[in-house]
């Protein structure tokens, strides 16, 4: 079988549980005597907007816990993280559904948003809420018997806020229709970052992982100065924000620099006056007059200014100085993961390695 092969079998495994659960979800629902045009809205609603992504935060749950257990998982297991995988899925379709009508969007995933189906409209908000609501569904149905169920409870509830604390940062920041880079910095990029991003896309999937391989909160290996204790979670976290901030600056310089063929979208954080890594570099580097230029061309629904934004990125050397915050942080990541010890029923670095190489120089 080839690696492509390999892939879509494993993507296939995966959207399997998604129809079990959705089946078993939506027959909960009609069980509370709700008639069959709702019992159809939710179904549509579960079906239209959880599983037509590239699922790669779900199915990170599954490769984590293979990583951890070193072994090929029982039936059981799998099913098990695979319920995990569509609760983070379920918690990004959550988040998207609600985004969506926030930014006023048109299209996700390759066709409209949900709430700019005729029928829907700003039903979608109660949908995105039961989207979340299906999460702790699934946990309590799966999980309740589990001594660590309080401890993913937590992790959700913990995950959901730190999203939603980005999620404002983000629109009071940069919306739209207002244009004002003095809102902009590098520091206020960066907490937009970790907490819209970094937590829900990189710690979440790896934190259940850890919890249904039963990783304990510490642990004690052997170092130089006889032994130490481990706090694996705290490690993990310590590794993956970064590691989550690495990636959506990525996303930020290919949405500048990458071309439609190259991506797969047109790059419009200029004209949609995203507070992204670029311009907040370009701020900092800027002089007097290129700062003028900035604030009278950025975030303006005009190609013409559009041009001369890129133009000026290009002037600073944009490019030059991504590559070198790459390599840095890759280098810094790299030692962060290879100082970690190994013990058996603990962390291994293979998890970190996983994930860095996804990202490490990817093009779209």
């Amino acid at each position: 079988m080839s690696s492509a092969e390999a892939k879509a079998a494993r993507r296939a495994k995966f959207e399997g549980v998604f129809e079990k659960i959705r089946d078993e979800l939506v027959e909960h629902f009609a069980g509370e005597g709700m008639p069959a045009e709702a019992v159809k809205w939710y179904r549509d609603n579960l079906n239209y907007n959880v599983p037509g992504g590239k699922l790669n935060r779900g199915m990170s749950v599954v490769d984590t816990v293979e990583i951890l257990k070193g072994r090929a998982l029982t039936e059981d297991e799998y099913f098990k993280s695979a319920i995990l995988g569509w609760c983070v899925e379920l918690l990004q379709a959550y988040f998207l559904v609600a985004d969506d009508m926030m930014d006023s969007s048109i299209t996700r995933r390759g066709q409209p948003c949900w709430y700019r189906l005729p029928e829907v409209g700003s039903i979608a908000i109660n949908d995105s809420f039961m989207l979340e609501a299906a999460i702790y569904r699934l946990l309590k149905v799966h999980f309740r018997t589990e001594p660590y169920y309080a401890d993913l409870l937590d992790l959700f509830h913990e995950t959901t806020y730190q999203t939603e604390m980005g999620q404002l940062v983000d629109l009071i920041t940069a919306p739209e229709d207002k244009v004002d880079l003095s809102k902009f910095s590098l520091e206020r990029h960066r907490l937009i970052v970790i907490y819209k991003t970094a937590y829900y896309s990189f710690y979440l999937p790896v934190a259940c992982a850890m919890l249904v391989s039963r990783i304990p909160e510490t642990y004690t290996v052997a170092a130089a100065s006889g032994s130490a204790t481990v706090k694996p979670y705290d490690l993990a976290l310590s590794i993956l924000l970064p590691l989550g901030e690495y990636f959506q600056i990525q996303d930020d310089f290919l949405d500048f620099s990458g071309t439609p063929e190259q991506i797969g979208k047109i790059g419009t954080d200029i004209v949609d006056n995203k507070c992204s890594w670029v311009v907040n570099t370009a701020i900092k580097l800027a002089s007097p007059e290129q700062r003028q230029l900035l604030d009278e061309n950025y975030g303006r629904k005009d190609a013409e200014k559009e041009k001369k934004v890129k133009a000026l990125f290009e002037e600073l050397g944009i490019r030059k100085v991504y590559a070198e915050y790459e390599e840095r942080v890759v280098g810094d990541l790299k030692k962060k993961i290879g100082e970690i010890v190994e013990v058996e029923d603990g962390l291994k670095r293979e998890v970190f390695e996983s994930f860095l190489g996804k990202i490490y120089r990817r093009s779209k």
